[in-house]
């Protein structure tokens, strides 16, 4: 038998600009994406660590980010406990 001791996901995530708004406009939408994002992961309880966050050329933002997966424990993923 086999049991799943710990589990952990790691995404990266490219939040685009909408083609269809001016480019200020569309950086903001990015941002707010990205913070609406985290914002339903802290109500979710869902523990997550952000590894790296870069902002493109173009002024998108990809994130890399440690993510708990259901409710396995997660800590041996995590460098902050």
């Amino acid at each position: 038998m086999k049991r799943i001791k710990a589990a952990c996901l790691m995404q990266t995530i490219h939040f685009q600009l909408k083609e269809d708004m001016d480019h200020e406009a569309a950086v903001q939408a990015a941002q707010a994406e990205y913070i609406h994002y985290k914002a339903q992961m802290d109500r979710n309880r869902t523990r997550y660590e952000i590894v790296k966050e870069t902002v493109q050329p173009d002024g998108s933002l990809m994130v890399e980010l440690k993510k708990q997966v259901n409710h396995y424990d997660c800590t041996p993923y995590f460098t902050r406990v």
